[in-house]
């Protein structure tokens, strides 16, 4: 599976893409169609955690407080399928590997694991 989780109103995530050789990558803009619960299981089984994939810098983290909750794996999966910006973007599945977000460790992988300079 070659696919790309995102927002397209994301400067970042369209940073990223600008980026990528899109060919052969499914794009799926998770505000427009949201994860289904299938794609999260997905996400988990290469990523091994939901706290990998939950975005803490997401506004309605700070808004519900959650810093200052200790939320469970279960939670986090539940508040990712509730609430797209939950999602630590993108998320790029290329093959059996996965990069999430836009860290720099994560996308110096991400462009060595694509042949990108």
């Amino acid at each position: 599976m070659k696919k790309i989780y995102y927002l397209k109103t994301c400067d970042t995530c369209k940073r990223i893409l600008k980026n990528i050789d899109l060919n052969g990558f499914e794009l799926q803009d998770i505000k427009s169609k949201p994860l289904k619960v299938s794609e999260l299981e997905e996400l988990y089984k290469l990523s091994g955690s939901y706290d990998a994939l939950f975005s803490k810098l997401a506004k309605k983290y700070k808004e519900l407080d959650l810093k200052n909750h200790q939320i469970s794996e279960e939670e986090m999966k539940n508040f990712i399928l509730e609430e797209y910006t939950f999602l630590k973007r993108p998320v790029i599945v290329n093959e059996d590997k996965i990069f999430i977000g836009s860290g720099k460790k994560n996308l110096e992988l991400l462009y060595a694991d694509l042949g990108i300079k």
